[in-house]
């Protein structure tokens, strides 16, 4: 079962408050600027600052080159935020 899409578009990375990248086949999230990978776990995202994987420069453009071929897209767009 895939995250709401209400949540997905008020989810942010609790680090830099970014957007992130849902990779839902995988179950988890990636925050792009922190380099962070956050697990979702039996639907609920695990949010956890001290439990998120942060990945090294090659697997984080790996991902992010996935994620651009999958068609993923970001939470939301941070210029349109209040």
């Amino acid at each position: 079962m895939a995250l709401d899409p209400k949540l997905l578009e008020i989810l942010a990375c609790p680090d830099d408050k970014g957007p992130l990248y849902y990779f839902e086949a995988d179950e988890f999230l990636l925050c792009p600027e922190c380099r962070r990978r956050y697990e979702v776990r039996d639907d609920i995202p695990v949010m956890l600052i001290d439990e998120a994987q942060v990945l090294d420069a090659g697997e984080l453009e790996r991902l992010l080159e996935r994620a651009t071929s999958e068609g993923i897209t970001p939470t939301f767009d941070p210029s349109t935020s209040a």
